[in-house]
């Protein structure tokens, strides 16, 4: 015999639980979020293995360039310079055989959330003062907060927007070298060159180890909440979700710290030491050197030409 309850149509009648059909729980929506940025990851892997420029030079010498260029590129004060060094980023991200609509979006999802709310104040004429552009308030004269005088009209300068547009730009510029680091690098591979640059072994290990685990304990609550799901037949609202998402955390918290001590026990039982080792042998040829030397010499050349054109 069905039971009545389960004959409705709408087990879950409107104003009786704060769910609403059609709309995922705020723990579905965690989850897919989850699940989207693990999927980007793996993309991200699948590029690195590819027959690219980037990926065939020695990470080593991509991660010491990429940082020569990113400390240029924070000197450079000229918009249309670094307008040059982020074309220049997206022809080697073409050349590295990366999907240049996946590339833009890993870079400008973020810059305009970030880098808008840091910049938004320096457009307006109270903080950058110069030629009106936008006037947006007037305020008359004699206005100020707090004893500090405010001008008469309150408006976006030509200076300010400047300003903001270039900062921008050079954080899309820098963020860009980055994100084509890690897309043309495997995440091993990379780390151990954190290590031939002289980074200590206490960071590497530890960014080695949460690169490593953070993708199991995804599954991990995936197959939580995936055990919940299947088990509820009745929403128990809002409320009742969050004590389980609460318990769930305590839950992952103790288990994390577990399986830390018996993954190290393991290791160390293996022979660990503290260092990575990977079966890729670093060897350093001639188009290593050319890229090096290029890029070494490139990023000088945009800093001394960036100073030129301040003075000019």
């Amino acid at each position: 015999m069905i039971p009545d309850w389960m004959k409705e149509t709408d087990p879950c009648p409107p104003g009786r639980f704060d769910v609403k059909r059609g709309r995922k729980s705020f723990i579905g929506k965690t989850l897919g979020d989850m699940f989207s940025f693990f999927g980007e990851t793996l993309t991200s892997e699948n590029y690195s293995r590819r027959n690219g420029l980037l990926q065939g030079l020695d990470p080593r010498v991509k991660l010491a360039s990429i940082l020569a260029l990113v400390v240029a590129v924070t000197m450079i004060k000229d918009i249309y310079l670094l307008i040059f060094v982020y074309a220049l980023t997206l022809l080697f991200a073409a050349l590295s055989k990366i999907s240049i609509g996946f590339f833009i979006k890993r870079v400008w999802l973020f810059i305009p959330i970030f880098t808008g709310i840091i910049v938004l104040p320096v457009i307006f004429n109270v903080v950058t003062p110069g030629d009106m552009l936008i006037p947006l308030l007037t305020l008359g004269p004699n206005a100020s907060i707090s004893g500090i005088m405010l001008p008469e009209t309150i408006g976006i300068t030509t200076q300010g927007l400047l300003t903001a547009v270039t900062f921008t730009v050079r954080v899309a510029t820098c963020v860009s070298a980055i994100v084509l680091l890690f897309l043309s690098t495997p995440q091993e591979s990379l780390f151990k060159a954190f290590r031939a640059l002289g980074v200590p072994k206490v960071y590497v290990l530890t960014l080695d180890m949460c690169y490593r685990y953070i993708f199991m304990f995804i599954d991990i609550i995936r197959d939580m909440f995936i055990a919940k799901k299947s088990r509820t037949i009745r929403s128990e609202g809002t409320l009742a979700e969050q004590k389980w998402v609460t318990g769930r955390i305590g839950y992952t918290l103790i288990k994390t710290l577990d399986m830390s001590d018996k993954v190290h026990k393991a290791m160390v039982s293996r022979g660990f030491t503290g260092d990575i080792k990977i079966m890729q042998e670093y060897r350093m040829r001639k188009r290593d050197y050319i890229a090096l030397v290029s890029t070494l010499g490139f990023s000088l050349f945009l800093i001394v030409l960036s100073y030129s054109l301040i003075k000019v």
